[in-house]
C-alpha cells in the first residue's frame, strides 16, 4: 500500500492544477503573493512606527500600506529611505531594511505580475484579431469555407442588398481573420450600406460553427473548396453540422451548396433533405457550355438572368391573375416579363400551355429590374398586329460540326449534352494531348445517337496544330482546361489556343461561336470577350448561381428547369420564323407572334449589334413592351420553347 502524499505534496498539487488554467490563474496568485509582500511590509512599518520619508504626523496603517505599494511599483522611491533628520541610525537602517524587502518584492513579483497582465492582454487582443468571438448578427448570409468564387458572391450580394435595412454578411473559413479582411477590402473598397463580418474556424467543428450564428441566418451558402482530394466529403460534413446540430433551430434552413461529383448527389440529399439546395458545379458547366456554344447570345442571355446587375428572375403572388389564363397574363405587364408561374405547393411551371389558368396562391414567375418593377401596367394593353405574324415553316437546322480543344472530366458530359440537341449525322473532333481520352471517346461513342466522335492527339497551343483542323469548317469550338496541370498553366494554355482562333476568325472571315473554360476567374479578364458568341465559362457561373439561389430558394427549380433537356428551354430563333421583317412592330405583338407557337418570349437578339458590348451584343432580355422595334432577317427572338 502506498504512503498518504504529505499536506506539501497536496498543497503543490492544487498549486499545479491552478496554474494550468492559464494566464487568469497565474495573475491571480501573482496579485495575492504582491498583496501579501505589501501588507506584511506596511504592518511592519506601522507597529514598528518607522518612518519611511519623516511625514508628520506619523503615519497610519493604510499610509503604510499606500508608502510600501510605491516602493514596490517604483524601485526609485527606496533610495531616500531613512535619509531624514531626526532619526537614529538603527532606525534608519531597519527602515531601508523593511523598504529595500518591499522594493525586491516588487522587482520580482510585481514586475512579473505586470508582464503576465501584458502577454494576457496581448493574447486576447490576438484572439479577437483572430475572429474567435461570436457574431451577433441575425438575418445575415453566411458563407461557409474560402474559394476564389467568394468574390463573385459578395459582388452580387452588395448589389442584392442595395434596397435592404443594415444587411450582413457573415463568413466562416479555415483563414486568418485579417487576411480575409484585407482581400475583401482590396476587391471591395466600398461596399455600400452591407457589413461583412469575417471569423476564423472550420465549418466541420460544432464549436467553431458556432461563433457564426447559423441558426440566425437567413441563408448559409457552402464553398466547396478548392485544394482537397475530396471536397464534396466537406461539404456534406458542413451540411451535417447545421442540419443535425443539437443546437439547431425548429424551422428550417435555407442551405446552398456546391458538389463536383455527381455520385456524391444522393448522399448530400439524405443529410440535407429539402433544407439543402444542391448545385452540381461540373454538371452545369458541362449543361451551359453544350448549350451557349450552340446559339449565339445564350451566354448573354443567362448572363443577365443570374446576376443582380439589371434584370432578374422574381416571383410575386398577384390576386388579380385568379381565373385568367397563362396568355392572357404575359400581355398585362408593361415593363416585366412573365415565363412561367408558381404554383401553391411549389412546383414551377415554365412557358405552361397558353390555357394553363391562374389559381387561388399561385405567384407569377417574371424577368424584371427589381421586385418592386413586378407590378401590373396601370392601363389595358394593346392589341397585336396580327398583320406583321407571319407562322411559317421553322428554319431546319443542318448537320453541326464541334471542335473540342483539350480534355478533362466534363469533356464527356458536354459531348452527351451536344448530343440532345444536333441534328442527325452531326459530328465531334476532341483534340488533346491525353492519350487516355482515345479510350474514353470509343467508350462515349456507343450512347450517341445523333453524332460522331473522332479523337485525334495534338498540342492545342501550336498554331500548326489549329492550322491542320480546317477550323472554319467547324459550326462550334470549345476550349477545355487540363485538370492535372496547375490551374494558371491550364488557364494560359486555353488563352493561347483562343487567341490563336480569334486571329484565325479574322484572317479567314469566318465566325464561329467559341466557348472557353477559365479555372480561375480572375484570368476571365485576360481573355476580353469580343462578341456575344465568344463566351468564357468559368466559376463564375457558379458564384452567380449560389447568390441567386441564397436570396430565393424556388430559383433553384427555375434554373435547374432551364438547364435540363427536358422541358422548356431559352433558345434564340429568327425572326422571320414568326414575323414579318423590317416593319415597325411593339413586344405585344412579338409575344402573340411565339404564343402561337406555344412558345414565350422574353427578348430579343438584333444582329447588327452583336460585337458591341455597350450594347450587350444586341442581347435585350425583358423589354418594354409598348417600345417600337424593327427586324431585319438576320435578327433572333429570344423564346422559352420545348424544342
Amino acid at each position: 500500500m502506498s504512503a498518504k502524499p504529505s499536506f506539501g505534496a497536496k498543497l503543490r498539487y492544487s498549486f499545479e492544477n491552478t496554474l494550468s488554467k492559464g494566464p487568469i490563474a497565474i495573475i491571480g496568485w501573482l496579485a495575492i503573493i504582491s498583496a501579501l509582500v505589501v501588507f506584511v511590509v506596511a504592518t511592519i512599518v506601522y507597529f514598528m512606527h518607522l518612518v519611511p520619508s519623516n511625514p508628520e504626523p506619523k503615519p497610519g496603517f493604510w499610509e503604510s500600506v499606500w508608502q510600501s505599494l510605491m516602493r514596490t511599483m517604483d524601485s526609485g522611491n527606496v533610495a531616500n529611505d531613512g535619509n531624514d533628520l531626526g532619526v537614529s541610525a538603527a532606525e534608519k537602517w531597519m527602515t531601508r531594511g523593511i523598504m529595500l524587502v518591499a522594493t525586491i518584492g516588487g522587482i520580482f513579483i510585481i514586475s512579473t505580475l505586470i508582464g503576465t497582465l501584458t502577454s494576457g492582454l496581448e493574447s486576447k487582443l490576438d484572439d479577437l484579431r483572430k475572429g474567435r468571438s461570436k457574431v451577433l448578427e441575425t438575418k445575415h448570409t453566411l458563407i461557409l469555407g474560402w474559394s476564389p468564387k467568394i468574390f463573385t458572391i459578395i459582388s452580387e450580394l452588395l448589389i442584392a442588398n442595395e434596397n435592404k435595412r443594415k444587411p450582413r454578411i457573415v463568413i466562416l473559413a479555415a483563414k486568418d481573420k485579417v487576411e480575409m479582411e484585407d482581400e475583401i477590402r482590396s476587391k471591395f473598397p466600398n461596399t455600400k450600406n452591407t457589413k461583412i463580418i469575417c471569423r476564423t474556424g472550420s465549418p466541420l467543428d460544432l464549436d467553431d460553427l458556432e461563433v457564426s450564428s447559423p441558426h440566425e441566418a437567413n441563408s448559409i451558402i457552402i464553398l466547396s473548396p478548392e485544394e482537397t482530394n475530396n471536397p464534396d466529403t466537406y461539404v456534406i460534413k458542413s451540411i451535417l453540422a447545421i442540419t443535425n446540430n443539437p443546437r439547431r433551430k425548429k424551422e428550417k434552413y435555407h442551405i446552398i451548396a456546391e458538389l463536383r461529383d455527381q455520385k456524391n448527389i444522393e448522399a448530400a440529399k439524405l443529410v440535407g433533405g429539402d433544407e439543402a439546395a444542391l448545385i452540381l458545379s461540373s454538371d452545369l458547366i458541362a449543361r451551359v457550355t453544350a448549350q451557349t456554344c450552340r446559339q449565339s447570345g445564350l451566354s448573354i442571355v443567362y448572363t443577365e438572368l443570374m446576376d443582380f446587375d439589371g434584370a432578374e428572375i422574381y416571383f410575386n403572388s398577384e390576386a388579380a391573375l385568379e381565373g385568367k389564363s397563362y396568355r392572357e397574363v404575359i400581355s398585362l405587364y408593361e415593363e416585366s416579363t412573365v415565363m412561367g408561374l408558381m404554383r401553391k405547393d411549389g412546383s414551377i411551371l415554365l412557358n405552361p400551355k397558353m390555357g394553363t389558368k391562374f389559381e387561388k396562391g399561385d405567384q407569377v414567375v417574371a424577368i424584371t429590374e427589381d421586385d418592386s418593377t413586378l407590378v401590373l401596367g396601370k392601363q389595358n394593353p394593346p392589341a397585336p398586329d396580327k398583320n406583321l405574324i407571319s407562322i411559317g415553316e421553322r428554319t431546319a437546322s443542318g448537320k453541326e460540326r464541334t471542335l473540342i480543344l483539350g480534355r478533362n472530366e466534363k469533356g464527356s458530359s458536354i459531348i452527351t449534352e451536344l448530343d440532345k440537341y444536333v441534328a442527325p449525322g452531326s459530328d465531334v473532333l476532341v483534340v488533346s494531348e491525353d492519350e487516355a481520352s482515345e479510350e474514353d471517346i470509343k467508350v462515349l461513342q456507343k450512347s450517341l445517337q445523333r453524332q460522331k466522335v473522332e479523337f485525334r492527339r495534338g498540342n492545342i497551343t501550336e498554331r500548326a496544330t489549329i492550322n491542320s483542323l480546317d477550323v472554319p469548317s467547324f459550326n462550334h469550338i470549345i476550349l477545355l482546361c487540363y485538370n492535372h496541370l496547375d490551374v494558371q498553366e491550364a488557364d494560359a494554355q486555353v488563352l493561347i489556343s483562343l487567341l490563336h482562333l480569334r486571329n484565325l476568325s479574322e484572317t479567314s472571315g469566318k465566325q464561329f461561336g467559341i466557348v472557353s473554360e477559365m479555372r480561375d476567374i480572375r484570368n476571365r479578364a485576360l481573355a476580353e470577350i469580343a462578341k456575344a458568341d465568344d463566351f468564357i465559362v468559368s466559376d463564375k457561373l457558379i458564384s452567380l448561381l449560389l447568390s441567386q439561389i441564397s436570396e430565393n430558394k424556388h430559383l433553384e427549380k427555375v434554373f435547374k428547369d432551364l438547364f435540363q433537356d427536358e422541358g422548356s428551354e431559352i433558345y434564340l430563333k429568327p425572326v422571320k420564323d414568326y414575323l414579318v421583317t423590317g416593319k415597325p412592330m411593339n413586344f405585344y405583338t412579338v409575344m402573340e407572334a411565339a404564343a402561337q407557337r406555344n412558345e414565350t418570349a422574353i427578348g430579343y437578339k438584333i444582329a447588327s449589334l452583336a460585337n458591341d458590348a455597350g450594347k450587350a451584343y444586341g442581347v435585350n432580355c425583358n423589354p418594354k413592351k409598348s417600345d417600337m422595334l424593327t427586324f431585319s432577317e438576320n435578327d433572333k427572338i429570344i423564346v422559352l420553347a420545348e424544342d
